[in-house]
């Protein structure tokens, strides 16, 4: 999704590159799929998802030795980091720094003598890296500049990732304080963690609306608000476990078709 819109950025200066686009959006997955792997297996040496509500683990549950994963986990980000080079080869060699930096977090989220994952910092992480760096360093790489706009566009990418994960950490409040895993949502408690998810949620429709100033077709995210309905209420309703893993989903899907109208609307330039 923040590639998507961060090639909406590119496309609305008349400056997207498909080929670059495509390298950014494989940098992206391999990131994400690494850092999953990385945190499946730091979690499970650990002992913290010994007893995991939400969806099996590879390590904790015994499915695969914690080498594999580890390996599976680095494979990623070499794979993250090889299209990143090249990435860099043609742009610029400072993005080198901005990959290490990105892989760097993606390991030390769950990863290493002090996570900040642990350390109620998740969220700070997912929106600089998911929402910033993710949607500017897509535009950046395809217009060979920064852009006001590109910022402004990373703003609900970054929201609508910790949306996701604090859903996620919701779910997981009581486990997570039991294996000492103080995530934003153990700090925040139930409660709150449950008014800043919906907040996470609607927020990106407000920035939306108000490029609309400047990207008028921006407001065709609006089309997607109904989306948030039934996670909202889910979580709002005060569901537990297997519940708030629906919720996880039904965020995701609202993620993607919010990611799909904005990159429609910034786009368009008129």
């Amino acid at each position: 999704m923040p590639v998507l819109i961060g090639s909406g950025v590119a496309i609305s200066y008349d400056r997207f590159s498909w080929w670059r686009a495509v390298l950014a959006l494989v940098v992206a997955l391999a990131l994400q799929v690494g850092v999953n792997y990385a945190n499946d297996y730091s979690d499970g040496v650990r002992g913290s998802d010994e007893k995991r509500v939400g969806p099996v683990r590879l390590v904790a549950a015994g499915l695969a030795p914690p080498r594999q994963v580890l390996f599976a986990a680095f494979l990623c980000f070499f794979v993250a980091g090889a299209a990143g080079l090249a990435l860099a080869s043609v742009t610029s060699w400072w993005l080198v720094a901005v990959g290490a930096a990105c892989i760097a977090a993606a390991w030390f989220y769950t990863g290493g003598p002090r996570p900040y994952g642990y350390r109620g910092l998740g969220e700070v992480f997912v929106f600089a890296f998911f929402g910033v760096v993710a949607v500017a360093g897509t535009a950046y790489v395809q217009m060979g500049r920064l852009s006001w706009l590109a910022l402004a566009a990373a703003v609900p990418a970054g929201l609508l990732a910790c949306a996701l994960l604090m859903v996620n950490n919701l779910r997981d409040i009581r486990t997570d304080t039991l294996a000492g895993k103080r995530t934003l949502a153990v700090l925040l408690g139930d409660a709150r963690s449950r008014m800043t998810y919906v907040v996470t949620l609607l927020l990106p429709f407000c920035v939306a609306a108000l490029l609309a100033f400047f990207r008028p077709f921006t407001l065709v995210t609006a089309l997607t608000l109904p989306l948030a309905r039934i996670p909202i209420r889910t979580v709002r309703g005060g569901a537990l476990g297997p519940a708030l893993i629906e919720a996880l989903g039904e965020t995701g899907r609202l993620q993607l078709a919010f990611g799909i109208a904005f990159t429609i609307g910034l786009a368009i330039h008129v």
